[in-house]
């Protein structure tokens, strides 16, 4: 039997084992890290000086000091001291102080890009599906004319995308 779990490797009881509480609780520990992960701030080096238990942050990529030889890990403040969660590709979390995601991809921690149908800002959609493109305006005797029917077009793009009003 194994002693821990394939994916992330937490500790499983075994037959026989003695106080079963200890592996049990170091489980739900680094659990408690991963389960809709939060960050405090975008990866740091070293570990802040008084943290509280609970509080998260990524360990960087040149970790000093309890977090060496933890790079890119999620590292957890317990009132047992840190754990440490390796990461795996695709895991994502949230980072509190700049509200925006992180996923982990090829070896490193990365902003998601934006991906949708739309995007919306305080409830208003201001962009949504690609417009036809925008015919250039050619030689000619009425090239005033042309420009500023280009420049109409251009407007009521940007007026749909409500970019403009």
């Amino acid at each position: 039997m194994t002693e821990e779990t394939a994916r992330w490797a937490l500790p499983m009881i075994v037959p026989g084992q003695a106080q079963k509480e200890m592996t049990h609780n170091e489980a739900l520990a680094r659990l408690d890290l991963m389960v809709a992960a939060t960050v405090e701030t975008a990866p740091l080096d070293t570990p802040p000086r008084a943290p509280v238990p609970g509080t998260c942050w990524i360990v960087g990529a040149a970790p000093t000091a309890a977090w060496s030889g933890q790079a890119h890990a999620l590292a957890g403040w317990t009132s047992g001291g840190w754990r440490f969660v390796q990461p795996r590709e695709g895991m994502q979390l949230w980072i509190r102080d700049e509200g925006h995601s992180l996923r982990f991809l090829d070896g490193a921690w990365a902003a998601e890009p934006l991906s949708g149908g739309s995007l919306a800002i305080a409830g208003e959609s201001i962009l949504g599906p690609r417009a036809p493109a925008i015919a250039a305006p050619s030689g000619g005797m009425l090239i005033d004319e042309q420009c500023r029917a280009t420049l109409l077009t251009i407007i009521e793009v940007l007026q749909h995308h409500r970019l403009i009003a």
